[in-house]
């Protein structure tokens, strides 16, 4: 008898389904060091079009000082100051923005391999079913092999009964002729 398919269900997967995905938020909500929060709390306050803003302003304050040297103040200004302040908030906001799309990514992947996990299961349980009935198909097919031999012997048996019976009355039929 063939042997039966057996799965091993890892431990992460049932760990992961009571867990769920994991995302920024919850990896925020989990932090526990105060180094951690106050990073994440200047992040947010740096990332921020507002914190954008307020660096264009202050960076603007100290234009006309710079315009008022000639050009290498003024760019000096523009590439100190004003691309360095204002900039450094846009690039977290852009980087802010492409973390929770990549958040929203991962999620739907999550999603979709959860989908795929219980898909296989279904298909899983399928062939279990089929093993039964195959398993039971094979045991019948057995049993009618079984009972083909005895058959076949029988058969076997039954000609070489015909064989002998046509034999003596083929001798019997010979001594009727001569005598």
């Amino acid at each position: 008898m063939a042997r039966k398919f057996d799965p091993q269900v890892p431990e992460w997967i049932e760990t992961r389904a009571k867990a769920g995905a994991p995302t920024a938020r919850r990896l925020e909500r989990d932090m526990t060091k105060v180094n951690d929060r106050v990073a994440l709390v200047l992040v947010a306050v740096v990332g921020s079009m507002w914190c954008a803003y307020v660096f264009a302003g202050l960076a603007l304050v100290a234009l006309p000082s710079a315009m008022g040297g000639g050009i290498l103040p003024l760019i000096q200004w523009l590439s100190q100051t004003f691309i360095q302040l204002v900039m450094l908030s846009v690039i977290m906001v852009g980087q802010n923005i492409q973390g929770r799309t990549a958040d929203q990514r991962a999620e739907a992947t999550y999603q979709d391999a959860t989908a795929i996990l219980a898909y296989a299961e279904q298909i899983l349980q399928h062939v279990e079913r089929q093993d039964e009935t195959l398993s039971t198909m094979q045991g019948k097919t057995l049993k009618i092999e079984s009972s083909m031999g005895t058959v076949l012997d029988k058969t076997l048996s039954m000609e070489a009964n015909l064989a002998a019976v046509l034999d003596r009355t083929l001798k019997i039929e010979a001594g009727l002729a001569k005598g």
